[in-house]
């Protein structure tokens, strides 16, 4: 089983405008309310290329029950802890000729309830599949995902991360099978701009020498790098198409990993499916399909440098 953990999740409002007028009344021609966050997003690509998985983290208030009954509503298990205090937060996410997002804070996660989620992934067993996504709310400690990945350890269950910053750098000692940064996120970790693609394998060697065993960086329009824990080199490049919404093609990118490594264990099929599925869901509104990821892979294969 797969299972993925949101810390934050959301309910992420979608409002379509024709255009943004700041300080004055703007009045939307479409609007979509779906449960979000980065590991609901895995989940609910997961879905979609027809993979299981099983949703956790934290819900709080009236808008967390709707939160839970979404998931449930689009057809993935969920064992989401309920917080006595706060509310799940609301994401605003406009669309117009630029795409702005407005991202509440959410609730005040407490030391108990993160030591039963810390329980929780105790019971996971051989061959399942942990998911941490997400930046760490201001009320978690820094090493979190690493206290949760300590569980997994020695019992044959593979870890992804996909979180930014310090949280990023505390899971590489726990020696995550797959982290997923994007080239932004490289240029915050090592404090500098990075544009070349061999600084950007230079780094990506860096974070392997801490501990992490894949590196998949995610470059946008120009596809992806991945360094493989044999040390191979691969580039996949992003098939054209038009942009329409980059909100989860981060998120699409790990469930087609995922889905791509359980078909062949694999690491250019894998990389083959990440891009396929993250370019699929950034052309279309929403997360995209198998059918529409498929149109996107056949024959595509990444190249060993």
């Amino acid at each position: 089983m797969i299972y993925t953990v949101t810390l934050n999740p959301s309910l992420d409002y979608t409002m379509k405008v024709p255009e943004l007028h700041m300080g004055r009344t703007n009045r939307s021609v479409e609007e979509k309310l779906m449960p979000g966050g980065k590991g609901i997003n895995v989940s609910l690509m997961l879905q979609n290329l027809g993979l299981a998985s099983t949703a956790l983290g934290f819900l709080a208030g009236f808008t967390g029950e709707e939160i839970g009954r979404a998931v449930q509503e689009c057809g993935i298990q969920e064992q989401f802890l309920l917080l006595e205090e706060g509310q799940s937060r609301i994401n605003v996410k406009l669309r117009a000729d630029v795409e702005t997002e407005i991202n509440g804070s959410g609730p005040e996660i407490p030391a108990e309830k993160l030591e039963e989620l810390k329980r929780q992934i105790l019971l996971l067993q051989a061959e399942d599949i942990l998911v941490l996504s997400g930046s760490l709310p201001p009320s978690v400690p820094k090493d979190y995902y690493c206290r949760l990945m300590d569980g997994c350890e020695g019992k044959g269950i593979l870890t992804v991360a996909d979180t930014q910053g310090e949280g990023l750098l505390a899971v590489l000692s726990c020696h995550p099978f797959l982290i997923k940064p994007n080239h932004h996120e490289l240029n915050e970790i090592f404090g500098k701009e990075i544009t070349e693609k061999e600084e950007l394998f230079s780094c990506a060697l860096s974070l392997q020498r801490q501990g992490a065993r894949n590196i998949l960086i995610s470059r946008a329009e120009k596809g992806a790098l991945m360094l493989t824990e044999d040390g191979r080199w691969l580039e996949q490049k992003a098939p054209e198409g038009i942009l329409v919404n980059s909100v989860g093609a981060g998120d699409s990118m790990i469930a087609g990993f995922l889905a791509g490594w359980l078909e062949q264990e694999e690491y250019n099929t894998a990389l083959g499916m990440a891009v396929a599925a993250g370019s699929a869901s950034a052309f279309c509104e929403g997360f995209a399909s198998r059918e529409q990821v498929l149109a996107l892979y056949p024959g595509r294969k990444g190249t060993g440098e």
